[in-house]
């Protein structure tokens, strides 16, 4: 599992949920998703989010082992790009 490409978001929402990156996501040799959405939580948890289809629904969801798996290999490479760009953290 790696991400193959990581933005982070300039003008971040205001929600209850801060957009933090969007991330292509190398899961295995077989499949890869585009526009995942990095995002921290109120409490200071990070969440990754598969992009959604028109309308809106999910188009793809995770078990709770792999959705973390997930999280924390893409902010890992944020923080290493945001360490690596003279910033300090996530928020």
């Amino acid at each position: 599992m790696q991400v193959l490409d990581l933005k982070p978001v300039a003008h971040r929402s205001g929600g209850r949920m801060l957009h933090v990156a969007n991330f292509d996501m190398q899961l295995s040799d077989n499949v890869a998703i585009y526009g995942m959405r990095l995002l921290r939580a109120p409490n200071g948890d990070h969440v990754s989010y598969a992009p959604t289809a028109l309308g809106g629904r999910r188009s793809v969801t995770f078990g709770g082992p792999l959705a973390e798996a997930i999280t924390a290999v893409a902010l890992r490479t944020f923080m290493e790009l945001d360490t690596a760009n003279g910033a300090t953290s996530a928020e």
